[in-house]
């Protein structure tokens, strides 16, 4: 148990020198955070300030410049508690069906007779024909626009439900569909609600889905709650509609398929629009903030190909007719076509600010939030408060720390003294690990820190007494250490491993703050049973080789 190969002892130094190297940088970290954020800067290209140059220059690039990013409890920041309106959807939904219905009637028109779009109830599409004797042809064929419902729960259901009443027909989602859709809208909101902010460069942001249609949004270092719903609360729906006429009237009637929108600009302006677009924002692949030909801030756009093809057909079709630019449901420009643009591409002008632009071109990049949001609960979190827990958890661990060196040293002398350094060995593979693999440290997690240092010493507390035993029972120093780490093996396994189940049950079923304390007790009973069987052992053996000591005290 005392013998260790060369490549051994090799290792296992070299493991304790790479998490010292790696837990470094959090004992520079205001130094490195800006080293970082400046280095970011440099991958997306933008040119460095001389103040980001001499933070870029701050810390050597050689070195390893991972953190332990701080929760939202530590370094304060914005908590909002949002709610989803699924139902939005599917109106949306249905009305985009309507061009498709319209085409399969028109192509069986000596059947159907005229066909005239009727007002409707949200999330239904109405439909008059002309000849009612057609009506089991006309509900045959656009049966076929419905796809089956691919779920679980939907299997055998079909999207759409086509019925009639008398000379109507109702086009609306089936009740499968609806349950599928709210799903799929909550998946899409989660995940372009991530790429925001995500996009804005804010450090390890918790966005969880609560309930059927709730999102919670944490996001440590921002500003205020303020900042963050002008970054996730925008729904930043962008369509290309074609333009029926310009009005003063708001309270105009536009006529079925058609809607009136403001101005985003002029005030007391009004649009007459078809309602189903041309194009939607859902066929972006990018958008960036830049400057029109009069030196104003704009946003230019690229639509995929299909989208691109869709916008270069149409500006070729409609030459001379406006196009109206539709953000959230105001027009924010309705320039007339003047040729046929290919390629999908185009720039969005407006009244915009620097800023204004930059965040529209995030928005848009990011995506649409598929229906809008209600804010239920938001809260900021100070730098203070975050800066009041971590220097209470720094107390708390300083306290611990030093009791339990204290206490090892006094009761086992110089084998007190392994343990307390392989103890400090074990705190700095601990926030090795965790800036390595990215984690947040929350004040939960302090306290799986705090916790782990007391059960460090453990494992070195049931060998050193078995070793006690053996020497009391007459056996030389090296036979009771060697009999000391084997007796005492079984017993360290067994309870580092029932608590490695409690920690691993604790992340698998808690969230937030309860699998932050999770991450820390995991990972600090890996390293403390590393420390404890093998740099322990491994000081004790070279510290036995040096001296040969005939009799031994613990």
């Amino acid at each position: 148990m005392l013998q260790f190969s060369l490549w051994k002892k090799g290792l296992i130094w070299l493991l304790c020198l790479i998490a010292i190297v790696f837990t470094t940088p959090n004992l520079f970290y205001t130094r490195v955070e800006k080293h970082n954020d400046a280095a970011a800067l440099v991958e997306k290209g933008a040119v460095l300030t001389p103040e980001q140059e001499a933070d870029l220059a701050a810390w050597p690039d050689y070195l390893p410049n991972a953190l332990v990013n701080l929760g939202l409890d530590l370094r304060g920041g914005a908590h909002v508690l949002v709610e989803v309106a699924v139902e939005d959807v599917y109106a949306d939904r249905v009305d985009s069906m309507w061009p498709a219905v319209r085409d399969v009637l028109r192509e069986n028109k000596e059947f159907v007779g005229t066909i005239r779009r009727q007002e409707s109830p949200p999330g239904e599409l109405w439909v008059k024909i002309g000849k009612p004797e057609g009506m089991q042809l006309a509900l045959q064929e656009l049966e076929n626009l419905t796809r089956p419902v691919v779920t679980l729960t939907g299997a055998g259901s079909r999207d759409f439900e086509v019925t009639n009443n008398g000379d109507i027909i109702i086009f609306r989602l089936s009740e499968a569909e609806k349950l599928a859709t709210d799903d799929r809208t909550m998946q899409q909101s989660l995940e372009i609600v991530r790429r925001r902010v995500d996009e804005a460069g804010t450090r390890e942001p918790t966005i969880q889905r609560q309930g059927a249609d709730r999102i919670l949004v944490q996001v440590p270092g921002i500003g205020s709650a303020e900042e963050l719903l002008q970054l996730i609360g925008r729904t930043a729906k962008l369509t290309f509609q074609p333009v029926v006429q310009r009005t003063s009237d708001p309270e105009a009637n536009p006529g079925i398929g058609k809607v009136v929108l403001p101005d985003a600009e002029l005030e007391g302006v009004y649009y007459i629009l078809e309602k189903t677009p041309v194009v939607t924002g859902d066929q972006l692949v990018d958008a960036q903030p830049t400057f029109d030909q009069n030196g104003r801030p704009a946003v230019n756009f690229r639509f995929n190909p299909a989208g691109g093809r869709k916008f270069g057909d149409y500006t070729a079709d409609n030459i001379g007719k406006p196009f109206a630019i539709v953000l959230d449901d105001e027009v924010i420009s309705a320039p007339t076509i003047q040729s046929y643009i290919p390629g999908g591409a185009g720039i969005i002008t407006g009244n915009f600010t620097i800023e204004e632009s930059t965040r529209l071109a995030i928005l848009l990049r990011a995506g649409a939030l598929p229906a809008e949001i209600t804010v239920l609960e938001q809260r900021t979190i100070g730098p203070e408060l975050g800066q009041d827990s971590i220097d209470a958890g720094k107390i708390a661990t300083v306290v611990a720390f030093a009791a339990v060196l204290i206490f090892m040293l006094l009761s086992y002398g110089l084998f007190g003294l392994f343990a307390d350094i392989a103890l400090i060995l074990n705190v700095a593979m601990i926030f090795a690990l965790l800036s390595i693999i990215g984690a947040t440290l929350t004040l939960p997690g302090i306290a799986g820190i705090v916790l782990t240092i007391g059960m460090a010493v453990d494992a070195n507390v049931l060998i050193f007494e078995r070793i006690r035993e053996e020497l009391k029972n007459g056996r030389g120093p090296v036979r009771a250490i060697e009999t000391g780490y084997q007796k005492a093996l079984s017993a360290i396994i067994d309870a580092n491993v029932t608590t490695l189940i409690a920690a691993v049950i604790l992340f698998a079923i808690g969230s937030g703050p309860v699998r932050g304390f999770a991450v820390t007790l995991g990972l600090g009973i890996v390293t403390s049973v590393f420390t404890a069987i093998w740099v322990t052992r491994l000081m004790v053996s070279m510290w036995m080789a040096r001296r040969k000591p005939k009799t031994l005290e613990v």
